[in-house]
């Protein structure tokens, strides 16, 4: 079985029978669940399947190698063999486990497939997998807003919510790095070694659900209040060459947020070419550096923030796409509008349900800083 799979390509129903036959020769995987162990073959199945395509785009694609026994920490019941009751999930030719469930499941809903997972830090959890059937929200397109991710501001939207940029992993570096010197002062195969390992692995979990649980309340926020959500395109592993810049843009997580936004509601990206650099206002190009942070205009007289200008200049082009154009008075900022006391008034409501939801950043906040 393992020369073919390695000489090409091997069906998921071959890979059955493989295991049938295997069964035989090993009594002690009768002790496992059936479907449990034929979502493996789908799992091989799948990833032959996504070589051959890295092959046919022009990637040098080498064969599939086995998982060692340390690091294959995830398995899969899929259609049958679990049930969860009285706070218990039942797995089949495993017994039940406690568990703690931080979400009550829906009722007319059927489970279709629980993953277990076991992190490094050695915490086990229970993904489960659910159909239910809902109505598909209308959508409004005057719901809708543009979002520009930075370092410095992890958001600036077209709103002017200012969302400053938590940076976990910067604020556990000296931690981290504590505890990498212990690992490295402890004899290799030591079980000292490995108590320092799991210590610095516990520590990059503490680090990675920081940046998950900020990433989920946020994405919520904008999908709870807007239908139609606009980001930048951007060429993330081009940007990370920049070795002065690469750590923090993979430590703010721009991808699993747009990641979060896209299956929480309806999020577009646009191309990111000269966001920055256009005037929200009339168009003119404003070329700048990073270290500038002020958007000056010397057509229109417009001075705002710069990822507030970009902001501006994304939701246009997402609206650009549905032949709708922003209204002008919407996009500018307040202080630059020709407004009646009515309209002020009606504002600045507006301006405290913002504050409330974003957790009291605006744009006049962001300015005193």
């Amino acid at each position: 079985m393992v020369n073919q799979t390695r000489n090409g390509f091997v069906t998921r129903n071959d890979l059955n029978y493989f295991l049938t036959e295997l069964k035989e020769q090993e009594p002690w995987l009768y002790s496992y669940h059936s479907k449990m162990l034929q979502m493996i073959s789908t799992q091989i199945d799948g990833a032959q399947k996504s070589l051959i395509q890295l092959r046919k785009n022009g990637y040098a694609a080498k064969s599939l190698k086995f998982a060692r026994y340390s690091k294959y920490r995830t398995f899969t019941y899929n259609q049958s063999g679990f049930k969860i009751q009285n706070g218990f999930l039942y797995l089949s030719k495993i017994g039940k486990i406690k568990i703690i469930q931080h979400r009550q499941i829906p009722e007319n809903s059927k489970i279709k497939q629980v993953i277990i997972t076991k992190s490094k830090s050695g915490k086990w959890y229970a993904c489960i997998t659910c159909n239910i059937e809902t109505d598909v929200p209308k959508i409004n397109l005057s719901k809708a807003v543009g979002i520009d991710v930075g370092i410095k501001t992890f958001a600036y939207d077209s709103d002017g919510h200012r969302i400053p940029n938590q940076l976990n992993l910067k604020k556990m570096l000296k931690p981290l790095a504590r505890a990498q010197r212990k690992i490295s002062r402890r004899k290799k195969g030591s079980n000292n070694r490995l108590k320092a390992i799991k210590h610095m692995q516990r520590i990059h979990e503490r680090i990675k659900n920081r940046r998950k649980d900020f990433l989920h309340k946020l994405s919520t926020q904008y999908a709870k209040k807007y239908d139609r959500i606009f980001m930048e395109k951007l060429e993330k592993l081009n940007m990370v060459k920049n070795h002065h810049l690469a750590r923090n843009i993979l430590d703010s997580g721009w991808e699993i947020f747009s990641y979060m936004v896209a299956y929480k509601t309806t999020m577009i990206e646009v191309p990111a070419r000269n966001t920055t650099i256009d005037c929200s206002r009339c168009g003119n190009k404003v070329p700048k550096s990073l270290a500038v942070r002020i958007h000056r205009c010397n057509v229109c007289n417009l001075v705002i923030d710069r990822d507030y200008n970009a902001s501006i200049n994304i939701l246009k082009r997402g609206l650009s796409i549905f032949n709708i154009s922003a209204k002008a008075d919407y996009l500018l900022p307040q202080e630059l509008r020709e407004v009646t006391p009515v309209e002020i008034s009606m504002r600045s409501l507006k301006q405290e349900e913002a504050i409330n939801l974003f957790g009291g950043s605006s744009l006049k906040d962001s300015r005193k800083v």
